[in-house]
């Protein structure tokens, strides 16, 4: 949400206090559900975000905001983890079944690949040292998308080489399926990791 959209959302929030009087987080958390069509975990987002600025106080029932992880990867918010892991796992797969020659569904392998190598493992890796926002500000979400691809991109050439050069002294060696199976690791690791720390920072400083 964006802060003008939040600022409205809260104004309607004391609105419905006012008016219905809940005595209840939950009963609160149902009114916003039913009457914004928002979510539980926006709801919550909402309610703690007013609570944190003294605006509202329970009365009878404390606040308990976990924030499950278990929760938030059901949001919009994880909507990008889901989307790199099914896209490493497809590539995962198209790579190991596919055979080189077989045409056409070679391109696809290739395309695949080409992307998961340059794209993925940097990706993940930028979004774990950078769960919300990157290193240089801007004041353009298109700007800080641009940035997070280039950074992505060159961090993934670099993770390649590290990957390539440990494998060398390895058993395996440079294979395909010891570079696939590795790449597939890390980048899951690292969005994994990624995931958790996203989480943690949106519950800590109200980001939505």
């Amino acid at each position: 949400m964006s802060e003008i959209a939040t600022d409205s959302l809260e104004e309607i929030v004391l609105q419905i206090i006012e008016n219905k009087k809940p005595e209840k987080v939950s009963q609160l958390v149902a009114l916003l559900k039913e009457q914004l069509g928002i979510s539980e975990e926006e709801a919550l987002y909402l309610i703690m975000g007013l609570m944190t600025r003294g605006k509202i106080k329970p009365a009878s029932q404390p606040l308990e905001l976990s924030f499950k992880l278990s929760s938030y990867l059901k949001t919009s918010h994880a909507r990008w983890y889901w989307i790199i892991t099914f896209f490493a796992l497809l590539t995962l797969i198209v790579v190991l079944l596919v055979p080189e020659n077989l045409q056409p569904w070679s391109y696809m392998r290739n395309i695949l690949g080409a992307i998961f190598v340059l794209y993925v493992p940097g990706c993940t890796f930028i979004k774990t040292l950078f769960p919300v926002e990157v290193p240089i500000r801007t004041d353009e979400e298109n700007l800080d998308k641009i940035e997070r691809i280039a950074l992505s991109i060159g961090m993934s050439l670099a993770v390649v080489l590290i990957v390539g050069l440990l494998l060398n002294y390895t058993p395996w060696g440079l294979g395909l399926i010891p570079i696939a199976f590795t790449l597939f690791a890390f980048s899951m690791v690292f969005a994994s990791t990624a995931l958790i720390r996203e989480h943690q920072a949106k519950i800590k400083t109200q980001i939505l």
